[in-house]
């Protein structure tokens, strides 16, 4: 899985369950609600005043098992 900024919260989370401490660390912490499952990553991030660039890179690194 490729991340994008387009990607919903709710496919990240539900392909890799290991993603969510990242979603916490930028202070997102109602990962089970549904309005934010449904967000795109770049709508999150904008909410939460974090790059969504740099979140989106440290999720794919994540993934890749370089990070």
């Amino acid at each position: 899985m490729t991340i994008t900024k387009e990607s919903i919260i709710g496919d990240i989370l539900d392909a890799d369950r290991s993603t969510a401490p990242y979603f916490l660390e930028m202070g997102m912490h109602c990962l089970g609600c549904p309005a934010s499952r449904g967000e795109t990553l770049e709508e999150a991030c904008a909410v939460h005043d974090v790059d969504a660039d740099e979140l989106v890179s440290k999720l794919n690194k994540h993934l890749a098992g370089t990070e």
